[in-house]
Order: structure tokens, then sequence, then C-alpha cells
């Protein structure tokens, strides 16, 4: 269990890094062209479409690569 704790936590350090990174580069997650934004007077709707599109490959990649072992 503590095996996969600290690989859980140098998985979100990573992320982290990677996110921090994307930033200074230019690239927001959540942030992306496609993403959908809707803001009224009395409130507003925002759903990260490209954004969950993006990360749900890379996670694909991910666990694709892994299986492959």
């Amino acid at each position: 269990m503590g095996r996969y704790l600290i690989g859980a936590g140098l998985l979100l350090v990573a992320a982290g890094v990677v996110v921090i990174l994307g930033e200074r580069v230019g690239i927001r997650l959540g942030r992306l062209p496609g993403d959908i934004r809707i803001e009224g007077k009395s409130g507003g709707f925002y759903f990260p479409v490209v954004t969950c599109v993006l990360i749900s490959v890379v996670l694909s990649l991910i666990s694709w690569l892994f299986r492959s072992r």
C-alpha cells in the first residue's frame, strides 16, 4: 500500500510540474480554444471540452504504455 501511495504522490508532483511549465510556455489547461464558457448577469457556465479530451488522450497513452510491458 505504501508503494502505491508514494507512486501516486510522485505522479501528482510530475503533473504539477507539467502544469507549471505549460503555463510558462503559454499552454493553460482549462483555457484552451474549444472550451465552452458562457457568462451572464447572475452567473456563468464553464465546461472545458478540449481540456478534458486532451487529458483523456494523455492518460490513455500512459495506460497503454504501461500495459504493453
